[in-house]
């Protein structure tokens, strides 16, 4: 690791993703039992926990009991070159990762954007083992698996998630604002759509549904493309498919992150019979027209809660605390299921 990256890691450390910092917030002291994990994902490996979240390179954390957290590092030293070179405003600021393990391997998936645009691509790397001290730690990258261009689609290529069915087919979520979240199978190499591609709507919300979009809105203005590049208010992102006594459940967040305490991020979620849906609410009304079954919204404390991943009976999300000024850190949950709905208590 050169000085350039491990300064930008410890900077990081101990401050909030660019994308993400609340004016004038700094992070106070490291609390192993609440880290600072923004988009967290976690699987265990070897009998330790690893959670990996926005940051520099894909930052990660390490537990042996999902409460003591220590801070491990980051995935990748330099910035996939890649990506520096196909994603506009991408400089190695990597968002959302989303960790899986299939036929031996570990994947490692993650989003290069910039806020605020749709020029974005969702990568990923691949590993033996998540243990650093072991002799076969190396994550190999294996490039870009979807892409989207600003002001050709009408949706965007971050906040994947993997999600294997039971006949082994493997099926990539992902999605933010825009036309809503989308769906495609994969290939048996799991970095690749399968051919003949077909993409499918998972969710989508009308517009009007995000109050304020000002952070947005101020960097559409500032872009000299103007409203092809505009993603709206339909405020939905963050998709993460289940699979829960014979039903699919796709868990999405709603409403808007990273504002402090204007923050109204909250998650709710959909079920269908097959993992390409229809997915639909407790009141039958479909995730591709608005609805959505709350599952956690936020209190006082927390105004803002979501982007979660779902591990095993537990919800991993982040919550804005006001405790911190509203710096996002790591909440774990256990999930209910009452009726066929899950329900989760800050």
């Amino acid at each position: 690791m050169t000085l350039k990256h491990f300064l930008a890691s410890a900077a990081l450390f101990i401050t909030l993703c660019s994308a993400c910092a609340q004016p004038g917030g700094r992070m106070p002291k490291f609390r192993p039992s609440e880290p600072p994990a923004h988009d967290p994902a976690a699987i265990q490996c070897e009998g330790t926990w690893y959670l990996y979240s926005t940051g520099f390179g894909v930052h990660f954390f390490t537990s042996k009991d999902q409460k003591n957290w220590k801070f491990g590092g980051q995935v990748f030293d330099t910035p996939p070159q890649w990506a520096l070179e196909s994603v506009p405003g991408y400089r190695g600021h990597t968002w959302a990762p989303d960790i899986a393990f299939h036929d031996g391997l570990y994947y490692l998936y993650y989003s290069c954007s910039s806020f605020g645009k749709n020029d974005s691509a969702i990568g990923v790397a691949v590993n033996k083992t998540l243990n650093p001290a072991s002799p076969d730690y190396k994550w190999e990258d294996k490039g870009c698996v979807v892409r989207s261009w600003g002001g050709r689609d009408n949706w965007n290529a971050i906040d994947p998630n993997l999600f294997i069915d039971d006949d082994g087919s493997a099926w990539l979520s992902f999605g933010s604002f825009w036309g809503g979240l989308k769906l495609v199978q994969l290939d048996s190499t799991l970095t690749r759509p399968a051919e003949p591609q077909v993409w499918y709507p998972l969710c989508e919300r009308p517009e009007g549904t995000a109050e304020d979009t000002s952070t947005t809105d101020d960097a559409i203005k500032a872009d000299p493309r103007g409203k092809a590049f505009d993603p709206g208010n339909g405020a939905v992102e963050a998709p993460f498919i289940v699979k829960h006594d014979g039903w699919y459940y796709l868990f999405a967040s709603y409403d808007l992150c990273c504002r402090g305490p204007k923050s109204t991020y909250k998650v709710v979620c959909g079920r269908a019979k097959h993992v390409m849906g229809p997915y639909v609410d407790k009141e039958g009304k479909s995730l591709l027209e608005g609805g959505g079954t709350l599952v956690v919204s936020g209190n006082e404390q927390f105004p803002g809660v979501g982007h979660c991943a779902v591990v095993g009976d537990k919800l991993f999300f982040h919550a804005y605390d006001k405790k911190i000024k509203y710096n996002a850190h790591l909440l774990v949950r256990p999930i209910d299921w009452t009726g066929g709905w899950p329900v989760v208590k800050l």
